[in-house]
């Protein structure tokens, strides 16, 4: 844990560590300094600040490339405890041998078999066109969970591209966790485009350990149309926990949806959708949803979404939800808007607060020059779990 640590702070200070005269010859990023408040319904206030840096250096020694990105946090008041993280940060070295490229530090492995963040190395070799291969491995880092240096990563992937309509892959992904194997899973997906018409596509996992499939998707899109397209979809979901988990010994519910969605581009600047979906569930009735909206784009002052949603739930539960948000340009450094989700139970990564039924808000931004913007953020919230409360947020974006 200790070498992760320090391999990741070393990556953060790498081009602070480089002679004057080894700097790259393309530095750009930004740098957001932001505050939070927020009331909760017990009465407590936190005021968290965080500073976000988020780098690119291209062409250092070496053609190497260099990419971070990172947090600090803290709490003013000492009710919370918000943590610092180190998001990503890796060397690329692109043709590092013959067709190999090679990327070194934290990175985002995602495949069919799976996805992680990881700390370690990853290869990616072309030289068997048109096979491409991938192999990667290194530490397995959970921001929520802990991390361990016993909790490994390891997988490898082939993809077959013949051309640029056609794309299939097959993957592996083995998971450790506290030096015991926690998962094995392979992936499959497919991408074909026929005659830039009709887009096929689909993505499987399938858990070699528990000998199940635990995620499908199949989808078909006709967008052949300039002004409208199709889409239909199926997806399977079964949760995957680790074999050294209690969890693996429970019967885990699975998630079936079914959908249909329509997009129209009414003109320019102007979009409008519907969608009809139906959720099947093990342990409840199935539910049917339509969804619809509009969307205006910016090509003046006005801009926004509205968005009304149906849940038709056999046991009764039915519920009515409209997302809508507007903003004005009354200035070209100056933008005001006014948002509203009622009803819509979104998701939230809190493990006091999964679901929010209503959230109303006001933002203002003002862009102060072409790299600096400064934003500011007021919210009313009620919570499916909780009363209502209050958060704010500020923040200053520096770009360079």
């Amino acid at each position: 844990m200790d070498f992760w640590k320090r391999a990741g702070m070393a990556a953060l200070l790498l081009p602070l560590l480089l002679p004057l005269s080894a700097y790259p010859a393309s530095l750009f990023g930004n740098s957001s300094t932001v505050l939070e408040w927020s009331d909760t319904p017990e009465g407590e206030t936190a005021v968290e600040a965080y500073q976000y840096l988020r780098l690119s250096a291209k062409e250092l020694p070496g053609g190497v490339d260099f990419q971070v990105y990172g947090r600090l946090a803290d709490d003013l008041k000492n009710e919370t405890e918000p943590e610092s993280r180190l998001y990503y940060g890796y060397l690329d070295k692109k043709d590092a041998f013959d067709r190999l490229d090679l990327r070194f530090g934290r990175q985002f492995i995602t495949t069919a078999a799976g996805a992680s963040l990881l700390d370690g190395i990853k290869l990616d070799y072309a030289g068997l066109d048109p096979v491409s291969l991938s192999l990667y491995g290194g530490g397995d880092v959970s921001y929520y969970e802990g991390y361990s240096s016993k909790d490994w990563l390891s997988g490898l992937a082939a993809t077959y591209a013949p051309s640029e309509t056609f794309e299939t892959s097959l993957s592996y992904l083995q998971r450790w966790e506290d030096g015991e194997l926690g998962q094995e899973l392979l992936g499959f997906d497919l991408d074909y485009d026929y005659r830039r018409a009709l887009n096929l596509y689909g993505e499987l996992q399938y858990s070699w350990l528990t000998e199940e499939t635990t995620y499908f998707l199949a989808g078909v899109n006709y967008h052949r149309e300039r002004d409208w397209n199709l889409r239909g979809e199926y997806l399977y979901s079964l949760p995957v926990f680790s074999a050294t988990s209690i969890y693996s010994v429970f019967a885990a519910a699975k998630y079936q949806e079914a959908s249909l969605e329509a997009t129209l581009r009414l003109r320019n600047d102007l979009n409008a959708f519907i969608r009809l979906s139906r959720e099947f569930y093990d342990d409840f009735d199935d539910a049917q949803v339509i969804e619809s909206g509009i969307e205006k784009l910016r090509n003046g002052s006005f801009s926004g979404y509205l968005v009304g949603s149906y849940r038709d739930d056999e046991e009764g539960q039915d519920l009515y939800g409209v997302k809508a948000r507007l903003a004005y340009l009354f200035h070209r450094k100056f933008e005001a808007a006014f948002g509203a989700h009622i009803d819509v139970l979104e998701r939230r990564l809190d493990d006091e607060d999964e679901t929010t039924s209503q959230r109303l808000w006001i933002d203002i931004t003002s862009y102060l020059s072409d790299s600096i913007s400064l934003q500011g953020k007021v919210e009313r919230i009620e919570s499916d779990l909780w009363a209502e409360y209050y958060q704010g947020r500020v923040r200053l974006t520096i770009s360079f």
